[in-house]
């Protein structure tokens, strides 16, 4: 229908000028619905990590039969006070801590709106009052806070949340009633932190809000940039990156419903990813179909015409290229982990927000000058072929561009260099793909402490180092163990002999830490056959040692007694890393499965799907193993978290595979008028400009994920930038066409082309 509209009849006129006007009022209206939507995205996030496990995880089980325990859930905050000049703390220091702690319950919550029903108060969201406790070298002061678990994870009314609420509020009481941060000592000489489960929440929503504006501009000026140079115009820039901004609106408008109903999961790093993903795809889509229709102006006066054409052959390449990222995406359902399950839905919303924009909106945008639609390419307005000139020609064909000038530019010149040794480029190129996969065993992607996150200084990392040094680490959040009744003895005896476990004891309902030495241990409370035992280790839960330990502990308690369960913050982790372990052996694969068949379907060949699914495999290799060079020996970057390799995969394999998709389906068509050689050659030398354009627009958004201070978004920027960056120069331009020239008629088997 879309087609019918742009033929140049008077009634087709007509209804054209009726579907531009209704297709620019509809996406005003999406626009504006979706620009509100893209601003409230933060408010429907979820970024605990315990809510991303499935229900059958060890930790999760373990935590639901903990309730029976612990009626009501707290969230700690820690206060962690040193004395500037390193000495242990005097009694004047101690005094003015011990009166700030009996004052932190009246701190006003910055934003609250008690009207609303927003905590007024630190002290409406504490369960117990706050006391202060010496370390044991007396260096050190910690001042325990216990958030009620169920108010910690609400909103104020200016829809901050209450956890990040609660510790701006302590941090700006101990700045200005003692004069204590971490960067000033003030009057009393104290250094001050506020770290914990909760200060590590709060930092990272913090880091996590540069996504909502900061990210969005730094794409955008990016793409905006590259678009100039490519397209040497004023205007035909910023029609793209318009029809990119209602693209995302479109999506987080649907996001934004779906996830404040519970549909879907969403998290900071995948808003983040939503944002890259729908610029980075309509920008992509938009070059393939601009480009097109440039093309189409050089042969056809009218622009209608000219579209009409431009979209009866751009819309099987861009669908396919929709499609293959789409199914790559949704392949991510197969994942245990709701973060990652539910990125598969949220991109692949972008990427139909995308494809739907930039088949309506663009082209809406593109005709609404009517005749004077060509203006938008000035300076460079697409002249007409001059047929007659050519028409003589043996290599001219009426609706192409003439060979002659098709290989004068620098892709015909080096279409023509495959051309003459298509075997010695495919083999060197292959060779220098396989020597930066070769380092791919040296990524470390088994996981890292929580304190590696940040690529910054941030108040809770520095409070955690501050509090492992003055205070028993692994207290703060100990080890749970759920066990039967009739095995109590055994599991206690079990956990204590553990490496790395400092004690262990029976939960009494009053104390929880391990008896002293030489003492009796305390009876257990009994609650429907069960009983829970605490295990605190040498390291801190939210780092790696911690969690190895907790490792140690289940295989020592499931040794004596099977059915028993072991939780907390250390196996929460160490569920969330063995979870994304197990969704890289399963998904990998399936995503490989899906995508050769789209291209088997597509190009109606095996051989030259399975051509292109090897080389973007090997491609991604080379990107991984070059990235582990990068990461280990360049950027010290800590190891990444065992979901990075899974999230690149998907992304590089499924958006990798678009740029040979463009290449491939041009190929094909220019095969059926020259013959196979002769046509990818035209095929590389006609799309080599759009299609590298369109791989460097992505680069450049996917690496302006790097701005966000976390080492999970910078990993995964630099692999995926530099993975399609490979793609598009070494795959696309040179691996996939002098393959296809080397093999010749026979790469389209089972059909037969010339």
């Amino acid at each position: 229908m879309i087609l019918s509209m742009l033929s140049n009849s008077r009634g087709a006129t007509l209804l054209r000028a009726v579907a531009i006007v209704v297709a620019l009022g509809v996406w005003l209206g999406i626009g504006a619905f979706g620009g509100m939507a893209q601003g409230q995205l933060s408010q429907v996030q979820s970024n605990d990590a315990a809510t991303f496990l499935p229900a059958s995880a060890e930790s999760t089980r373990a935590a639901e039969l903990n309730r029976a325990f612990v009626a009501n859930p707290t969230l700690p905050a820690l206060v962690v006070l040193t004395s500037a000049s390193g000495d242990v703390i005097t009694p004047e220091q101690l005094a003015a801590v011990e009166q700030f702690a009996g004052e932190i319950a009246d701190l006003p919550i910055p934003g609250a709106d008690p009207a609303a029903g927003d905590p007024a108060a630190v002290g409406d969201v504490l369960t117990a009052d706050p006391v202060v406790a010496p370390s044991e070298d007396d260096a050190a002061l910690l001042i325990p806070l216990s958030l009620d678990g169920e108010a910690a994870e609400g909103t104020l009314a200016d829809d901050e949340g209450v956890v990040g609420a609660v510790v701006a509020a302590v941090r700006d009481g101990l700045s200005a009633d003692l004069g204590a941060s971490a960067s000033d000592a003030g009057e009393l000489e104290l250094n001050a932190w506020v770290t914990g489960p909760a200060g590590f929440v709060a930092d990272l929503v913090t880091a996590f809000g540069g996504i909502d504006v900061v990210l969005l501009l730094v794409a955008l000026g990016a793409v905006l940039l590259i678009l100039v140079v490519v397209y040497r115009s004023p205007f035909l820039p910023f029609v793209v990156i318009i029809t990119a901004v209602f693209a995302l609106c479109a999506a987080a408008l649907v996001v934004y419903h779906l996830a404040k109903n519970g549909t879907l999961t969403l998290n900071g790093q995948t808003q983040g990813i939503l944002s890259i993903l729908v610029v980075g795809a309509s920008v992509d889509y938009a070059l393939l179909l601009v480009a097109r229709y440039r093309e189409e102006l050089r042969h056809i006066a009218s622009p209608a015409t000219a579209m009409r054409r431009a979209l009866r052959v751009s819309i099987a390449p861009i669908a396919a290229s929709a499609g293959t990222v789409i199914a790559g995406l949704l392949c991510l359902t197969l994942s245990d982990l709701a973060s990652n399950k539910s990125l598969g839905p949220v991109g692949a919303i972008g990427i139909v927000s995308a494809f739907v924009a930039v088949l309506t909106l663009l082209p809406a945008f593109l005709l609404v000058l009517g005749r004077f639609s060509r203006a938008v390419f000035w300076p460079r307005v697409p002249r007409p072929v001059d047929v007659a000139a050519h028409a003589g020609g043996a290599d001219f064909v009426e609706g192409t561009i003439p060979t002659a000038e098709l290989m004068s530019g620098g892709w015909g010149r080096l279409a023509r260099t495959i051309g003459r040794n298509p075997r010695r480029v495919w083999v060197l190129t292959a060779l220098a793909l396989a020597v930066g996969a070769a380092f791919l065993p040296t990524l470390r992607a088994g996981g890292s402490s929580q304190a590696d996150v940040f690529l910054t200084d941030v108040d809770a990392v520095s409070g955690q180092e501050q509090l492992a040094e003055h205070f028993p680490a692994g207290a703060v959040q100990p080890a749970v163990v759920i066990a039967p009744e009739a095995e109590a003895a055994a599991v206690l005896a079990a956990a204590q002999e553990v490496a790395g476990v400092t004690s262990a004891a029976y939960f009494t309902g009053a104390q929880t830490s391990g008896p002293p030495a030489g003492a009796e241990a305390a009876e257990p409370v009994v609650v429907d056959g069960l009983i829970r035992v605490d295990v605190i280790t040498e390291a801190s839960a939210d780092s790696q040692e911690g969690v190895q330990t907790v490792r140690d502990v289940r295989g020592a308690v499931h040794d004596v007694a099977p059915d028993a369960l072991v939780g907390g913050a250390a196996a929460e982790t160490l569920d969330t890393q063995d979870a994304s372990v197990r969704d890289l052996k399963v998904i990998v694969p399936v995503v490989l499965l899906v995508i050769f068949v789209i291209l088997a379907l597509l190009l109606r060949s095996v051989i030259a799907a399975a051509l292109l699914t090897g080389a973007n495999v090997l491609s991604f290799a080379a990107a991984l193993g070059v990235s582990a060079v990068v990461f280990n020996h360049v950027l010290d970057f800590p190891a990444a978290d065992p979901s990075v390799p899974l999230y690149a995969f998907t992304f590089l394999i499924a958006l990798g595979v678009d740029y040979s998709i463009f290449l491939m389906t041009r190929v094909r068509e220019e095969s059926l008028r020259f013959g196979t050689r002769e046509g990818v050659l035209r095929g590389l030398a006609v799309t080599g400009g759009v299609i590298t354009s369109a791989g460097v627009v992505l680069a450049a958004t996917f690496a302006a994920l790097g701005i966000i201070p976390l080492a999970f978004l910078a990993q995964l920027a630099f692999i995926v930038a530099f993975g399609v960056l490979i793609d598009t120069l070494v795959v696309r331009s040179l691996l996939v066409p002098a393959l296809v020239h080397d093999i010749g008629p026979r790469v389209w088997w089972p059909a037969r082309l010339r």
